[in-house]
């Protein structure tokens, strides 16, 4: 079986790790968010990738869900000292190493599908890890600060304001010229099923989707879509999803994010069991929907999930 999954960072991340254990024999692609990437330092960040690569590679801080296990932080420390910031994105410096040979590679002039091929070699996540795109994509939020209506970088309206501040607007900067990384549209259209899992349907399913010809090619695929809701009991299971659905014009309901995917392009959907009562709304929609439970609480239930959303796309593909 050949999967697509659209991935963000952590709500994917583990999502992937519970299909991989529900499918080992199946030949995973990953289309990784590049729209959160970000230079700090002179280096380039690529987190959503990371959190992928180091989660199913045995890397990732599982509390935290981003990040290097058994992390120091000394370099942030010491560039703190010489007053180098910015302060409020905690690189570790096991996490700068990975961000050090990125940033080589790329200036040697190898696409950045290459570099994150290269570094998977190290950590062999079981999975083939591609960005949607080799070209610069990055996500931008406007909001107001002191009165003043601006545009920042998700990654500071996120990290550093904990999106504490309404968004007026989300751009991914950079997507309309973009073009598909070498393998994305020839995995899509080899797949069995494309999947997407309980990511932010705004700033990393919908990122991904923004670079012309992927949404286009998953479309016209003609293998069953399957996505999870992000939203379980009209909230966030992590993170803050609703601000960014708020300024897109989309409720922050499981209901509301299947129609916003649409018919077109989702066939299959599901809601935790909180929000059966929604099933009626998405079927009306166009798409078939059941309601499991969705709290990733553990890898046992990451992989029934996985599991599940597979039988609801031979459902969809029995019709």
């Amino acid at each position: 079986m050949r999967i697509v999954v659209l991935a963000g960072g952590i709500g994917g991340a583990r999502f992937l790790r519970g299909l991989r254990q529900a499918v080992p024999d199946a030949e995973i692609t990953v289309i990784g968010n590049t729209g959160d990437d970000i230079h700090l330092f002179g280096l380039k960040v690529c987190p959503d990738l990371d959190t992928v690569m180091y989660t199913l590679g045995g890397g990732i801080n599982e509390e935290q869900g981003w990040g290097r296990a058994d992390e120091t932080f000394h370099l942030k420390e010491e560039l703190a000292a010489y007053g180098v910031g910015p302060e409020w994105f905690g690189l570790g410096d096991r996490d700068f190493a990975t961000h050090i040979v990125r940033t080589q590679m790329l200036g040697a002039g190898y696409p950045l599908s290459a570099v994150t091929e290269a570094l998977c070699d190290r950590w062999k996540p079981g999975v083939r890890l591609i960005p949607m795109s080799d070209d610069r994509v990055e996500t931008h939020v406007a909001v107001e600060l002191d009165g003043e209506r601006k545009a920042i970088h998700f990654q500071e309206y996120w990290v550093r304001l904990r999106a504490s501040v309404e968004a007026h607007a989300v751009v991914p900067v950079g997507a309309e010229q973009a073009k598909p990384a070498p393998g994305v549209l020839e995995a899509i259209a080899s797949a069995d099923v494309v999947i997407f899992p309980p990511s932010n349907p705004v700033v990393s399913v919908g990122t991904i989707l923004a670079v012309p010809g992927i949404r286009e090619a998953i479309a016209e695929a003609g293998v069953p879509v399957v996505g999870l809701s992000p939203i379980v009991g009209d909230a966030p299971v992590r993170g803050m999803a609703d601000k960014v659905l708020a300024a897109v014009g989309v409720e922050s309901t499981a209901a509301a994010v299947a129609e916003h995917y649409g018919s077109g392009l989702l066939d299959g959907w599901l809601v935790d069991t909180v929000d059966a009562g929604a099933v009626d709304r998405v079927e009306s929609a166009g798409i078939r929907c059941r309601a499991i439970p969705l709290l990733m609480t553990d890898l046992a239930a990451a992989t029934q999930m996985a599991r599940e959303a597979l039988t609801l796309a031979e459902e969809v593909r029995g019709v």
